[in-house]
């Protein structure tokens, strides 16, 4: 069995993260599935994530929604 490959796990763990985000704005907000996928893919968050040298993705899924928050406040 191989190991699998730094990209590899990057991107596992990024897809992880960003289903978590996306339950989490559906849960928090009451959005639904589409709704919570367009907040979080248009975050300010998403394209640091989405780079894989600076591991962003390493962080807890309630961390970054946190941080989420902070960079894009909720709208009423």
């Amino acid at each position: 069995m191989t190991q699998p490959t730094h990209h590899q796990i990057a991107t596992y763990l990024t897809n992880y993260v960003l289903s978590e985000l996306v339950r989490y704005v559906m849960e928090d907000r009451g959005s639904t599935l589409e709704q919570a996928m367009e907040i979080v893919y248009n975050s300010p968050i998403m394209p640091a994530l989405q780079d894989e040298e600076n591991e962003l993705y390493v962080q807890s899924p309630a961390y970054l929604y946190e941080l989420m928050n902070t960079l894009q406040p909720k709208v009423a």
